[in-house]
């Protein structure tokens, strides 16, 4: 299993933690059925850390076309929009809100090379809130296709999300379906699309990273 780079420090203290909290119930607490649910419970959250932060080997049939899911998740918002800080049009946006179970490694959508990226730090409302876009923590990709299409998104801190990881560089080319980074908990993916796009999702629909194909372009 491939556990995503810049979550090992994560993972590490969760274990640390666990370990030590057991180890004291273990030796100073001497009620058998508490003590034992407990280490049974932090097993547990060891055993969802790893599912959590692990970056699946998946394929897509995405190209310059075919555009698929940055994350996993619920489609939570599909409409038309204006994407204001970029493409300054507008667009069709198209929202995918990850919950705790989610993997929460992201994927480039398209083939393409990045020609804008930028960090923004800010609150840590709940991610399915339609204000979060603006006022969260969060940072905003462009990738322009070889036939000129532009396919911009936002990777969005949620309530409990305290770190956005994203590899985009200024004229890196990428391609769909490699990770491109990583939001660590509750989180949600904006994208916002040509309005000629072809969308193939409907709003409500749980999606794949790299493997649901959203639109065509």
């Amino acid at each position: 299993m491939k556990i995503d780079k810049n979550s090992r420090g994560t993972i590490a203290l969760v274990y640390l933690f666990c370990i030590v909290v057991s180890a004291l119930l273990i030796v100073f607490v001497h009620i058998p059925w508490l003590v034992w649910g407990i280490v049974a419970g932090m097993v547990w959250v060891c055993v969802w850390q790893l599912f959590f932060f692990r970056v699946p080997s998946r394929e897509t049939t995405a190209d310059g076309s075919k555009v698929c899911s940055v994350a996993d998740g619920k489609v939570v918002i599909l409409q038309k929009a204006v994407e204001k800080e970029f493409l300054k049009r507008e667009c069709i946006q198209m929202s995918v809100y990850m919950n705790f179970f989610d993997v929460h490694a992201n994927f480039w959508p398209v083939d393409g090379d990045v020609i804008y990226y930028k960090y923004h730090p800010g609150k840590h409302s709940l991610a399915f809130k339609p204000k979060v876009s603006l006022d969260n923590e969060h940072t905003c990709v462009c990738v322009r296709t070889a036939s000129g299409k532009e396919v911009f998104f936002k990777q969005i801190a949620g309530g409990f999300a305290r770190r956005i990881v994203c590899y985009a560089q200024n004229e890196k080319h990428c391609r769909a379906g490699q990770q491109c980074g990583v939001i660590k908990f509750g989180s949600r993916i904006d994208m916002y699309l040509p309005l000629d796009a072809d969308i193939k999702v409907q709003l409500g629909d749980y999606v794949r990273a790299c493997e649901t194909i959203l639109a065509e372009l």
